[in-house]
């Protein structure tokens, strides 16, 4: 047990460093050659940002990864490894020279194929939601690359304020690293450890960084975006066999509540596109970010009550998760649309002076 903490420990603090050291340097060149990100009409910030904090995150993840896994006993790794090398490129293109959103699509599609389909890396059950548990191998795979995207695309679009990204990302890998770790799944324990240390250090630089202040790019999101996908499908499938340590209930309401504000926020923005007739790909500012900052918050006070909302949705489903998938679901779906719905109330009973 010592050697596996040590190791979860070293993956920890290896991407911690990696991040550490690398930012300085990154920040230093893309001033140089003028890849920041410039002050904009729906931009957040009034100041030119380096965006390629990506590289450094994903840097921060791989080396530890494939330093101290055995990927003999994971047959599953090498895929997502070169899935994850894919969308490192689509990001890094996007954050230089812009990509198109079918393009960048197409690139997401591709990487996760190539863990469901070569790496088998696939939901099998429904556990029991609606009296389904095993699911037909293609509509398996069907299941897993929806869930893969709308996880990638969740995180690449709450992207916006300082923080936010990233600390729902940590919020998020503490819980899958910990259950990992306590239900004997070392080697994804030392994967979220690597992601862990990756994502605190990029936050300080990101949320309280002067001279060195970072975005993370599309690159940086679309890689948390991938390894949320990938530990949100370990999480369930590994929850399929009521014998392993710590069992949890309803795995994929629980999940889904651990992943809330993602997945929440980008269904509720994809919904009122829809129902004003634009296009799901253009840019608003319809994100409960935007509510907050137009209610006069910062970005870091936006990001720790999103971040706090997430926590306190996470810590009730963990609780309740021997509550059946239809229940707590419905429960998860309350608590999120009370979240999202709150900060719009307040400011229409602020913008109309209802306070006395």
């Amino acid at each position: 047990m010592f050697d596996q903490r040590l190791v979860i420990l070293l993956s920890f603090l290896t991407a911690f460093f990696i991040v550490l050291t690398s930012i300085p340097t990154i920040v230093k060149v893309a001033h140089a050659k003028r890849l920041t990100d410039e002050p904009g009409k729906r931009k957040s910030h009034s100041t030119s940002v380096p965006t390629l904090g990506g590289i450094a995150i994903f840097t921060g993840i791989l080396i530890p990864f494939t330093l101290y896994t055995y990927f003999f006993r994971h047959f599953e790794f090498q895929y997502i490894i070169a899935a994850s090398l894919i969308l490192f490129f689509v990001g890094v293109k996007d954050d230089i020279l812009v990509t198109a959103p079918l393009k960048k699509l197409m690139g997401q599609v591709i990487a996760s194929l190539i863990i469901i389909v070569m790496g088998d890396f696939r939901f099998t059950s429904l556990h029991g939601f609606y009296g389904i548990y095993h699911i037909p191998y293609w509509a398996s795979i069907g299941l897993t690359l929806f869930v893969f995207l709308a996880i990638i695309n969740g995180f690449n679009l709450i992207d916006g304020i300082d923080g936010l990204a990233s600390g729902v990302g940590i919020v998020a890998t503490l819980f899958f690293g910990t259950w990992f770790f306590l239900a004997g799944s070392i080697a994804y324990a030392i994967l979220a450890a690597a992601v862990m240390g990756s994502l605190l250090t990029f936050f300080g630089f990101n949320v309280f960084g002067r001279k060195n202040k970072i975005f993370m790019g599309d690159t940086g999101s679309l890689i948390i975006g991938l390894f949320m996908a990938v530990f949100a499908v370990k999480f369930n499938e590994m929850n399929t066999n009521p014998d392993i340590p710590y069992f949890i209930h309803a795995a994929p309401a629980v999940s889904f509540g651990i992943l809330i504000v993602p997945l929440f926020d980008t269904l509720r923005v994809m919904i009122i596109r829809l129902v004003k007739g634009r296009s799901l790909f253009k840019p608003d500012k319809n994100h409960v970010h935007h509510k907050l900052l137009s209610m006069g918050f910062s970005h870091f006070q936006s990001t720790l009550l999103i971040i706090t909302a997430n926590v306190i949705i996470g810590l009730t489903v963990v609780y309740l998760n021997h509550w059946g998938i239809i229940d707590l679901g419905m429960l998860i779906f309350i608590m999120a649309i009370i979240f999202s719905v709150l900060p719009e109330i307040v400011f229409f009973v602020k913008s109309n002076r209802f306070f006395w």
